[in-house]
């Protein structure tokens, strides 16, 4: 195989939170060298390309993005997915389970991970279903569904409301070594509610989702993670109170992890404007005090992993009044351009922001990835973070359109994507 140079490249190392401008060789898809400057000119005959200092870091690993494939194909394919996550700089996807069938047997694990194999461009590792069915009653075999190659446990976007279910969930992950992720909304407070409850929602006529609907969650499971010592990540928080539980916890030194969505950083509830429906999310875009708190926790390290949250939906599911449209939005291919917003803003370094989007994924799932490291996967992508560029949903590769982030004006084009060395993304 050729070897590949990405020279005079700004290398950004998430785990160190350095940058440096220097150059990386790639041979047989993996990182053969990082060279703490920039080879000279005459040093490689072929495969050089010079990057004139835009940015290599290691591909993104997305925690949280739904795939319609098995059963709602018309929504997302490995291979759409696959194709929007190149051009947004993500490697690694974990999909949801709430496919039709879900996840929530062996063979369909297989099923996935072969297709994916056969179809996709990047990484897919699927998340299994914590509850058969993912109807919050009885339990999945959590070691079959791991020997099979799931790499997580979860509802996707669906609660468990049961105490019991839950701890019982999360005690036989703890005995089988896998982690539980956790959509922390108590579905009867939130009730029929679809914006943020405040003044904003009272004015549209909205009935609202209260804060407590995701504290009072995310309370239960911290005691219930005390109980049994299993490892939990909250799939979204929203909000500062559900901040300040997170703290406790990890004072308390519980093995708790939280991520937070794109959207709920760059966005409020003022986006919502006139019942735009490409905004409604689950949970809702909160104020914006609550909004910069997130961001803070990010920057701090409090949270963990920004996600995409990937939810695809058709046109008939959104072309709706606001309180009936389903909740969603696409976001694999505008992840890392949104938080190129925070980096812009001064709020958040550059290598958090990256860490947050691939080391802290990888090391909550024990994956491989998010790292840039002799011998590694040269999973990874260059980024022009100076190029403006403006959002067109009709462009983006996603099968569906619904973006909040419409005709929005970016500042940071993704140039180049890699998996295992092999060139997957490519914009000139």
């Amino acid at each position: 195989m050729t070897d590949t140079v990405l020279n005079h490249a700004r290398i950004v190392d998430p785990v160190a939170g350095t940058e440096h401008l220097g150059a990386v060789l790639i041979r047989d898809g993996l990182i053969a060298e990082i060279a703490a400057k920039p080879y000279p000119a005459g040093e490689f005959d072929s495969g050089v390309i010079d990057l004139k200092g835009a940015v290599v870091a290691p591909g993104l690993v997305d925690l949280r993005a739904f795939i319609g494939e098995p059963g709602e194909e018309h929504r997302e394919t490995f291979r759409s997915a696959s194709e929007a996550a190149a051009a947004g700089g993500v490697t690694t996807i974990v999909m949801q389970p709430n496919t039709s069938p879900a996840i929530d047997e062996p063979a369909v694990v297989d099923f996935v991970l072969r297709r994916a194999r056969d179809t996709g461009l990047v990484r897919i590792h699927p998340a299994a279903a914590l509850t058969k069915g993912l109807a919050g009653k009885e339990m999945t075999e959590f070691g079959l569904l791991k020997a099979a190659g799931a790499v997580a446990v979860t509802d996707g976007d669906r609660p468990v409301k049961n105490a019991q279910v839950m701890r019982r969930a999360l005690a036989y992950a703890a005995m089988v070594g896998m982690p539980v992720i956790h959509h922390v909304e108590d579905p009867d407070l939130v009730g029929e509610g679809c914006a943020n409850e405040g003044e904003f929602a009272t004015r549209l006529g909205l009935p609202g989702v209260p804060h407590a609907a995701e504290t009072i969650m995310l309370e239960r499971d911290m005691r219930l993670v005390k109980l049994t010592g299993a490892r939990y990540h909250a799939g979204l928080v929203s909000c500062r109170e559900s901040l300040e539980v997170l703290r406790r916890a990890k004072e308390e030194g519980l093995p708790v992890t939280a991520g937070v969505s794109i959207n709920h950083l760059t966005l409020n509830e003022s986006d919502i404007g006139s019942y735009r429906t490409f905004l409604k999310l689950s949970p809702p875009l909160r104020h914006e005090d609550e909004r910069l708190a997130l961001v803070e926790a990010v920057a701090s390290g409090l949270i963990d992993v920004i996600v995409s949250d990937h939810n695809p939906q058709d046109v008939e599911q959104k072309r709706l009044p606001f309180a009936e449209a389903a909740p969603g939005a696409i976001g694999l291919e505008t992840m890392l351009a949104a938080g190129m917003r925070l980096v812009e803003a001064g709020q958040i370094t550059l290598p958090r922001l990256i860490a947050a989007m691939s080391t802290g994924p990888a090391d909550i799932l024990g994956l491989s990835a998010g790292r840039l490291g002799q011998g590694r996967a040269a999973d990874l992508f260059v980024l022009d973070p100076d190029e403006p560029w403006v959002v067109d949903a009709a462009a983006l590769h996603s099968r569906s359109k619904n973006t909040p982030f419409d005709e929005a004006r970016m500042s940071g084009r993704v140039k180049l994507t890699m998996v295992a060395g092999r060139f997957v993304h490519s914009y000139r």
